[in-house]
């Protein structure tokens, strides 16, 4: 270890008992970062080949391609494209709903709700888009709702439920019952040759429900505008947790000014390290500074921002000037009994993914690095997330040979799926309230997929 190194961690006050842990863990280490050893854990066994060529699973787990983008929907609509988060919620009459995101920009003219050309466009009110792009671009991005039957595996009704966003990427589930859905985009009001009516780069509130709507699209700007990707809301503190898919973006929190109102207004903060101000996170080989070790827990404080709107989408810039830490393309969060876990893609020695864990407290709260595989058999470009019921991290990697992988409490990696055909990314991955059902997609070819068999229990 070097002296700078040592020196940080006397200064940024590291929890004694997580540096002790570190000398074991090097000594010994299953999901190495900076020296050690990886291997990994396979916790259902190997994969079984599909004779489809679709899902590479473990024995005993089957899935069913529930949704695919074209496929008509229940208001008239069509099943847009390239899925992304999603999020499961309990139904009043024990089905489920899901809200899922559609990664679509203006262009992808036939990847939209309204078909080829968007020929079906009047279909839907104006009203009911948040950027209608003068009839040429409007928004078709957003989300779709379906409502699912764990007895049956089929999909009961499906409706656009948000319409007229950009690059709709990943979001989060709210506990009151909605879906805060993100743009990964910064496009701006006047761009595309004019056409563009509205800046984008928000947040957008869609509430889980199996009644045909569309919810009104009203964006949360005091969360920020920037190139969102994921939300996660800590129950205890009501404050929410945002990643920016940049190679230099930062981690923010959103104060809310009422409880459970979003829309109310609220304070923006980007995360620091106590005692190591503008620290970076993402332990590439030119980084400036120590690097971060697993297991190792910093203290936090967090720095107020100012003109979060960002009309020059420098707020990350902005942000790590006052001293906040940059990460590496921050991207899928999911809160789980007290921690919210992050991905950044792009992160580590090996530029292949991180995996952090925030601890929330009124102090301010704690980051650790939880794994940096640093090794592509393992783990690689890490981007959607979520907590099973039982408390191991689901994974989908964003590459062209993508594998579904698990961490476990303590650290294991295994892997549970591949997708061996289409050179595409998973997206979207979450559980069904009950657990019994684990929902993915495959983005590029629109593919909402529902995985049952042997899960661990609760």
């Amino acid at each position: 270890m070097t002296n700078s190194r040592r020196d940080f961690i006397k200064k940024s006050g590291f929890i004694g008992i997580g540096f002790m842990g570190l000398k074991l863990y090097a000594c010994g280490s299953r999901t190495s970062v900076v020296g050690g050893e990886a291997s990994v854990a396979l916790d259902y066994g190997p994969l079984v080949k599909d004779p489809l060529g679709v899902l590479d699973l473990p024995e005993g787990f089957t899935y069913k391609v529930i949704s695919k983008q074209g496929e008509p929907m229940d208001d008239g609509l069509l099943v847009p494209g390239k899925p992304d988060g999603m999020a499961a919620f309990s139904a009043e009459d024990g089905k489920v709903i899901v809200v899922r995101n559609h990664e679509i920009v203006p262009t992808d003219k036939e990847l939209g709700a309204f078909g080829l050309e968007n020929a079906n466009l009047s279909a839907i009110s104006k009203d009911d888009f948040y950027e209608f792009g003068s009839g040429e671009f409007p928004g078709l991005g957003g989300t779709s709702t379906f409502v699912f039957n764990e007895e049956t595996m089929e999909i009961e009704k499906q409706f656009l439920s948000l319409a007229g966003t950009y690059r709709n990427c990943a979001g989060g589930p709210m506990p009151w019952g909605s879906w805060l859905t993100c743009e990964e985009d910064v496009t701006k009001k006047g761009d595309l040759e004019g056409n563009v009516e509205l800046d984008h780069g928000y947040v957008f509130e869609v509430p889980a429900t199996s009644d045909m709507m569309r919810a009104t699209p009203k964006p949360i700007k005091a969360m920020g505008r920037f190139n969102h990707e994921a939300v996660a809301y800590d129950p205890k503190g009501g404050i929410l947790y945002l990643t920016e898919d940049r190679h230099d973006g930062l981690l923010y929190r959103f104060i809310p000014n009422k409880k459970n109102d979003l829309h109310s207004g609220g304070k923006l903060q980007a995360l620091a390290i106590k005692n190591g101000p503008k620290f970076d996170t993402r332990n590439w080989p030119d980084t400036i500074g120590p690097d971060i070790l697993t297991n190792i827990p910093m203290k936090l404080e967090w720095i107020d921002l100012d003109d979060v709107e960002s009309p020059q989408d420098d707020l990350r810039i902005r942000g790590h000037e006052k001293g906040a830490a940059i990460f590496a393309r921050g991207e899928g969060m999911w809160y789980d009994e007290g921690v919210i876990y992050f991905a950044c893609t792009n992160g580590g020695d090996a530029m292949k993914g991180q995996i952090f864990k925030l601890t929330p407290d009124a102090d301010g709260g704690e980051l650790e690095l939880f794994i940096e595989p640093n090794d592509t058999e393992i783990m690689k470009y890490c981007d959607n997330l979520t907590v099973a019921p039982w408390g191991d991290v689901m994974i989908c990697e964003d590459d062209t040979d993508p594998y579904l992988r698990g961490v476990t409490p303590g650290g294991h990696i295994f892997t549970f799926g591949h997708n061996t055909t289409y050179e595409s990314e998973f997206t979207g991955i979450c559980f069904s309230p009950s657990g019994k059902t684990m929902f993915v997609n495959i983005q590029h070819v629109g593919l909402t997929m529902a995985i049952t068999g042997p899960w661990k229990e609760a």
